[in-house]
């Protein structure tokens, strides 16, 4: 496992005002969230909504009452948060996973939305050899001081990759030779069944609704975890820490 480096800070850094943000775009930080008011407009608006094309940034436009909660300085109805960690490029990722003469082990959260959960989840996956664990840009949670916290410093060793879209890498993922398994309980095949000595990317879902129907039409396998509980299900964290650590164990 490659470590990327501890950043100096554990908390997201508040950036605002247009030309501010705009600044912090263009020099390259992650922006971990971007909120915008609703009905802006102007040049230096227009300026900001190129750069965000540009960088294909996520962002939410919110009421003036939320960006005024947030700072009550002269915010220009833009205010952004840097993330603590450095994300990375999945593509690039696969290629030095091959390179190194590694199998591919990776860990897709879909609509994994609770910071803790998140921390927790990649705090089990650098446990586990994980080499990096992917999220989509929108609907997942974020890499703020509560997640680094519970991961335990995990999310500043293991490799997050955010996409903007989720279907596009699970499908780069099949063409690069990995199978795509399901932790889901939609099916028969309990866990044990699987073979996790191939490459492999597993794909966890919300405890809410589970993985998106889309790209559970896209695994090659599915695995439920045998429970003989009355309690139906897991937390998404721990379900997440058993998969793995059958993967590890088949690789053992």
């Amino acid at each position: 496992m490659r470590d990327f480096g501890t950043p100096k800070r554990e908390s997201n850094q508040m950036v605002f005002g247009i030309r501010a943000v705009i600044e912090a775009i263009s020099a390259g930080k992650e922006i971990e969230s971007l909120f915008i008011q609703k009905g802006l407009g102007g040049p230096l608006f227009a300026e900001l909504r190129l750069v965000i094309a540009e960088y294909n940034l996520p962002f939410q436009y919110v009421p003036t009452e939320k960006l005024n909660r947030l700072t009550p300085k002269n915010h220009q109805g833009v205010v952004a948060f840097i993330s603590p960690i450095t994300y990375q490029n999945t593509e690039n990722l696969v290629q030095d996973i091959y390179e190194r003469g590694e199998v591919p082990l990776l860990l897709v959260l879909d609509r994994i939305t609770d910071v803790r959960n998140f921390g927790a989840i990649v705090r089990t996956a650098e446990c586990m050899g994980v080499q990096a664990v992917i999220v989509p840009s929108r609907g997942s949670a974020q890499a703020n001081p509560d997640a680094v916290k519970t991961s335990a410093g995990a999310l500043f060793r293991v490799p997050i990759c955010r996409e903007m879209r989720l279907k596009d890498t699970l499908t780069f993922l099949k063409d690069s030779g990995l199978q795509l398994v399901a932790c889901t309980e939609k099916t028969d095949e309990v866990l044990y069944k699987a073979d996790f000595t191939v490459p492999t990317a597993i794909i966890m879902g919300s405890e809410e609704d589970g993985i998106s129907p889309e790209y559970l039409k896209m695994c090659d396998a599915r695995a439920k975890i045998p429970m003989s509980g009355e309690i139906a299900s897991l937390n998404v964290s721990v379900a997440a820490g058993m998969i793995l650590y059958e993967a590890v164990r088949q690789r053992s």
